[in-house]
């Protein structure tokens, strides 16, 4: 901050007196006759005339010099009189400025010495008025705060001993201890309509309907709440009751098997869309974490057997442990790698731009699924989702001895896995072994129908982030296997089409002893009578 204050050292008055003096002391200095030169001052002897104005009249200096002379002084004596005169004259003026320069330097100097004291008491001042304001701010704070702190605490003292006197007035008057209400939950939650669902879950509801909307009668849906009960099951807080645990599990079936859009099982079981969308994903990873390693296992040796048999009886070619089918499931275009899952041979048969991802089963005679491979990218084919799968890791390692796997078209011959034959013009013996090999891939290709049928959102784009997408379809395998081996029945109405696009790889024979074992298994389905006749 500046601070500006105006010192006017001489004005135009009191130099014209100056002037004045330094002409007085130039005609009236005394000589060296000790006289003093001029006729004195006009206008009556003043120094100043009616108009105020400075009128000085010097005397006649040329008549001054004639009387010098007529008295008897000659002319250099009083030439050298008059250079002393002027010289004390110049010394005289000389020292009044050299006066008035030092007092306008020392009050110059004052001046800036005030300015520098004064900018600095002024940003004192405005320091100290800064902390006094922040103290008083927190002094306020603190105040309000204290003020709180009380008025709650007096709050709590209150309700408690308005609770007390409650208490004691139930046990004067009931004789008997009685609880107070519970305390009333904020109305935050909007309230929704749950008729549906609480008429589903009521025990006369119809097990006919039930199925028709879970694709599962009431004691397999009871069987499936039970084992996830731990699992899903959240507790109450002051704010509202948690979910039940059936509920939870319902509105995942239910979305599962419908596909309905999450804005329709909002209004179905009273709940918000993303509460909705939030409790499919729980229950569907606690399905995967909790329920696969029970539902989903390669079968141990004992039950390998059982299956061989079965398997044995169907087509008649021996040690065949399960059948061996992929299909994909549609998916929306994804932000990344949009290449990796685009489907080449869905979009040409489509006419339309289509994204998916694989899923790759083993099943046994019955259509349980006893090895999975989810989640890999559409636009690889059979024989690549095999190679990245775990099955194809367990039988590199041999612990596949002496069981084979049927495959399809598209997967490569190998000394576990059985495949078709692919090249034309085949032989009898040929023609046979691959309509016994089309029995056993039947069954995988109705297990995948029925996957598909039963649980609807397979069949369409999901809206399902890509990474919580394996979780979902391993909860549905899951289900699936739960359905199959409580032998729960597939509506006819719901039975789906199964097509996918197979390709013969670029390598189809990776063994030579494998070709020879499947000319082998070929030559005796045609000579013992095993094979039909629908090739003839």
């Amino acid at each position: 901050m500046e601070i500006s204050t105006s010192f006017p050292f001489l004005n135009p008055e009191e130099i014209s007196n100056f002037y004045t003096l330094f002409q007085e002391m130039d005609y009236n200095f005394p000589d060296s006759s000790g006289s003093y030169g001029g006729d004195g001052i006009s206008g009556g002897g003043g120094f100043y005339s009616g108009d105020n104005s400075v009128d000085i009249n010097i005397g006649n200096t040329s008549s001054k010099k004639r009387r010098r002379k007529d008295a008897g002084g000659g002319e250099d004596e009083t030439s050298n009189g008059k250079g002393e005169v002027e010289l004390k004259k110049e010394n005289a003026v000389k020292d009044i400025l050299s006066s008035l320069m030092l007092l306008d330097e020392g009050e110059k100097q004052e001046h800036n010495q005030w300015l520098v004291e004064s900018q600095h008491d002024q940003k004192v001042r405005v320091m100290n008025d800064f902390n006094s304001g922040m103290q008083t701010h927190f002094s306020n704070l603190d105040e309000s705060r204290t003020k709180r702190s009380r008025g709650s605490a007096s709050a709590v003292a209150t309700a408690a001993a308005a609770l007390g006197d409650s208490v004691q007035t139930g046990n004067r008057g009931g004789g008997s201890t009685s609880t107070a209400p519970p305390q009333q939950r904020r109305l935050w939650v909007k309230d929704r309509s749950k008729d549906w669902w609480d008429r589903c879950n009521h025990p006369d509801f119809p097990e006919e309907e039930f199925k028709r909307a879970f694709r599962m009668s009431k004691a397999t849906f009871n069987m499936i709440c039970e084992e996830l009960d731990s699992a899903v099951m959240k507790k109450n807080t002051m704010l509202r009751d948690a979910i039940p645990v059936r509920q939870r599990v319902a509105v995942c079936i239910w979305r599962l098997a419908t596909g309905e859009p999450l804005r329709i099982v909002s209004k179905k079981f009273g709940l918000g869309i993303s509460t909705c969308h939030k409790l499919v994903l729980e229950v569907c990873s606690a399905i995967s974490k909790v329920l696969m390693p029970k539902f989903i296992h390669w079968p141990d040796e004992e039950k390998m057997n059982g299956i061989k048999g079965e398997y044995e009886s169907i087509s008649g070619i021996p040690n065949v442990g399960g059948s061996m089918y992929t299909t994909h499931i549609p998916i929306i275009a994804p932000k990344t790698s949009v290449g990796s899952y685009f489907n080449k041979r869905h979009t040409e048969r489509n006419q339309k731009t289509s994204y998916s991802i694989t899923v790759q089963g083993v099943v046994n005679p019955r259509g349980v699924f006893t090895d999975v491979c989810i989640g890999l990218p559409g636009s690889m084919s059979d024989d690549q989702v095999l190679e990245k799968s775990a099955l194809y890791q367990r039988a590199s390692m041999g612990l596949l001895k002496d069981v084979s796997i049927v495959g399809t078209c598209g997967h490569p011959l190998m000394d576990w896995l059985l495949v078709p034959y692919t090249h034309q013009n085949l032989t009898w013996p040929q023609n046979a072994f691959n309509e016994k090999i089309g029995e056993i891939r039947g069954v995988a290709k109705d297990a995948f129908a029925r996957l598909k049928g039963r649980w609807t959102c397979l069949q369409k784009r999901t809206e399902v982030k890509l990474q919580d997408l394996p979780a979902v379809l391993g909860a549905c395998c899951v289900l699936h296997n739960i359905c199959e081996m409580r032998n729960e029945v597939m509506e006819p109405e719901l039975k789906f089409d199964l097509f996918d696009d197979e390709m013969i790889p670029d390598n189809s024979l990776r063994s030579a002893g494998a070709a020879q074992a499947r000319d082998h298994i070929a030559h005796n389905l045609l000579h013992h009578g095993l094979a039909g006749t629908s090739f003839l």
